[in-house]
């Protein structure tokens, strides 16, 4: 109705997913990038999350445009399915036959076996051997992935256990909603959320983005003029919440309301009128930033929400010393009332506070700006992880979390952990919320400590002595209930060899290299003192 009276070509914010319109953000590319790398690591699993209309499918769609010739693709785009119902649907992706007896027909045929369970799994599994033996590899997406059953995602991970030396023989992508990534941090899925290689989740477009987005979409429609003046791009940026689907419903009825108001561009009154029409009846504050909080969630409000506690509109502000607390880099609007850049520290500074703070369980006050270099000369090394709740499981040990609310980031120290709940802190507060909070805002990245042995070394070569050497040694003697070799021997192949037995005893990497995880797990199996993640929250649920 408007294009002719705008000039345009097409219709610029439409919802449908025309490629010609496509606009690739930082987060975007950054997003498509994980799900390349997935395909190329080895198999196992992927995992993408968004918030409605952040648009994961526009990633997923791009993906599938650039996977490698010798890549099948097989993709489920409606998941509520039932374990037999989701093998049945992946055997026809991937033209699998079955045995005649087996196969399909839709119609109950006496004395003729109808497909089972065992009759899809075996037919996979032959046709992923014989497609490994063709050097071809599989990949399976399925999108809106958060309504996958529990019983379901258990199917899936049976699936990857198909696997060669090198590689697993199937990869599987799973696209959903945060929620998904809720779903995957309870303790009865922890085996398949080990197999996660590598996780985005995709945030909303940051106002510079917003705007360039809408330029885009009206320079592809042909727009010679400027209907969106950039004067705009902040109140549409707020009101849409930087989230792509709603900023398209948001200026397509905005441009209604030019055409209708005979205006030759959009004003903040238009704008503002859209909005109440499109975003009718919901609430003030954006899908993701509507969590429950723990009751009397002030820390809760500050270590897992902290910048959209402060970017919400027409809230009240947090309290005053949680808010230095864990505020990112820059003012934000509280309250309507500007926030003085003079009171909010650096990023860097909020940081390294955590740190500092997560030395302190191990009985090291560090001082100075640069907390992973002063913790060298007290023996403790920090230790960057990005494995998420699985690893932090595994390694045991409290760690300074990142957390994430859109383009701001927060940090916390992750005291403790159970299967339903957290103990966070920043500053002098504490407090424990519940695990589903916690993901929602936890992007995967964390920063631990860990005890090194005297005189460590980065690479340990053969032939190497040293008192790193006797003391790895004498770590994987004690633990295999063998006499340690004498001090000042030298690394050969059979300490790798022993080495490589425990680190394939204990998940890692059977490398034969000492690297941070394996120096962590011979630390916790051995006795070093170090806190624990795990048994704290055990002490929490004592008290």
């Amino acid at each position: 109705m408007y294009n002719h009276y705008f000039h345009l070509k097409g219709a610029p914010f439409s919802i449908a997913p025309d490629p010609r319109y496509l606009f690739m953000s930082e987060r975007h590319r950054e997003a498509l990038a994980h799900l390349l790398y997935g395909i190329g690591s080895g198999g196992g699993f992927v995992l993408l999350t968004g918030e409605i209309g952040a648009g994961k499918t526009t990633v997923c769609r791009c993906f599938i445009e650039q996977i490698p010739e010798n890549c099948r693709l097989a993709y489920i785009f409606n998941p509520r399915l039932s374990v037999e119902e989701l093998l049945q649907g992946v055997c026809e992706e991937l033209q699998i036959e079955l045995p005649p007896a087996a196969t399909p027909t839709g119609v109950a045929t006496p004395g003729v076996a109808t497909p089972g369970l065992k009759s899809y799994v075996d037919a996979i599994n032959r046709y992923l051997l014989e497609s490994h033996a063709q050097g071809l590899n599989n990949v399976l997406v399925i999108d809106e992935a958060q309504n996958l059953s529990a019983e379901v995602l258990e199917q899936l991970r049976l699936l990857t256990n198909l696997e060669t030396s090198e590689r697993k023989l199937l990869q599987i992508i799973l696209i959903g909603q945060p929620e998904l990534r809720s779903m995957l941090a309870r303790p009865e899925l922890e085996q398949l959320a080990q197999r996660v290689i590598a996780r985005y989740h995709l945030g909303p477009l940051s106002e510079a983005e917003t705007g360039a987005y809408v330029a885009h979409r009206l320079a592809v429609a042909g727009a010679g003029g400027a209907p969106f003046p950039p004067a705009l791009t902040p109140l549409i940026h707020a009101l849409a919440h930087g989230v792509p689907r709603r900023i398209n419903l948001l200026c397509d009825r905005a441009l209604l309301g030019a055409y209708v108001e005979n205006s030759p561009q959009v004003t903040r009154q238009i704008l503002k009128k859209a909005a109440a029409e499109v975003f009718a009846g919901e609430p003030a504050a954006p899908r993701r930033l509507r969590m429950p909080l723990a009751a009397g969630g002030v820390l809760a409000a500050a270590a897992v929400s902290a910048a959209a506690w402060q970017a919400m509109p027409s809230r009240e502000p947090a309290p005053e010393p949680v808010a230095r607390a864990a505020m990112p880099a820059r003012a934000v609007p509280a309250a309507g009332k500007a926030v003085a850049p003079s009171t909010v520290p650096p990023v860097q500074a909020i940081e390294a506070n955590a740190l500092r703070e997560l030395a302190a369980l191990w009985g090291q006050p560090l001082a100075g700006d640069k907390p992973c270099e002063a913790a060298l000369k007290m023996d403790l090394r920090c230790h960057q992880g990005r494995g998420g709740l699985y690893e932090l499981r595994m390694l045991d040990r409290p760690a300074v979390v990142t957390l994430h609310d859109g383009p701001r980031t927060g940090y916390a120290v992750l005291s403790a952990l159970d299967g339903d709940s957290v103990t966070l802190s920043a500053g002098a507060r504490r407090e424990k919320i519940d695990l589903a909070t916690f993901v929602a805002r936890f992007g995967g990245e964390f920063t631990t400590f860990w005890r090194m042995p005297r005189a460590f070394r980065e690479e340990l070569a053969e032939g190497a002595r040293g008192p790193d050497v006797d003391w790895l040694a004498a770590r994987l003697a004690q633990l295999d209930g063998a006499p340690a070799p004498r001090p000042g021997s030298a690394l050969d192949a059979g300490t790798r060899k022993w080495l490589e037995r425990f680190q394939a005893a204990q998940n890692l990497k059977a490398d034969g290299l000492a690297g941070p995880r394996t120096y962590m797990r011979l630390n916790q199996l051995s006795g070093v003192p170090e806190p624990r993640l795990l048994a704290h929250a055990a002490a929490d649920k004592g008290q």
